[in-house]
């Protein structure tokens, strides 16, 4: 089954990730995150099977992020409120989200997939 890959082709850890998915020879579907971000719900079954904190699916070092403010807003919001601004706008999502409907990688590290992708 191909994974779902959401990216945005400007952002260099997504292409580092796409071309390792090239190199090993991985099928996936190329979702551009920000012209098509994941729903609430796409991005609460994400973070769900992800293990992760919902924090670590916030592109902290984006530009949108530093101007809403939302170092502190993170700390102090509920999961709703999260999954919500999350879903309203594609650049405040930490890039590439990587998935086969049962496993999920936020970000790109080597290790991490070739431990899970390979």
């Amino acid at each position: 089954m191909a994974l779902t890959f959401y990216w945005y082709p400007k952002c260099g850890t997504c292409r580092k990730a796409k071309n390792w998915l090239d190199e090993h020879q991985v099928e996936y579907e190329a979702i551009h995150i920000i012209d098509n971000p994941p729903s609430k719900e796409q991005l609460e079954d994400l973070y769900k099977k992800s293990g992760l904190e919902l924090k670590k699916f916030f592109n902290t070092s984006g530009k949108k992020y530093r101007e809403l403010g939302l170092k502190d807003r993170v700390k102090t919001s509920s999961e709703e409120e999260l999954l919500e601004l999350l879903a309203s706008d594609g650049y405040l999502i930490k890039r590439p989200i990587v998935t086969d409907g049962n496993k999920v990688t936020v970000g790109f590290k080597e290790e991490e997939f070739a431990k899970t992708w390979n």
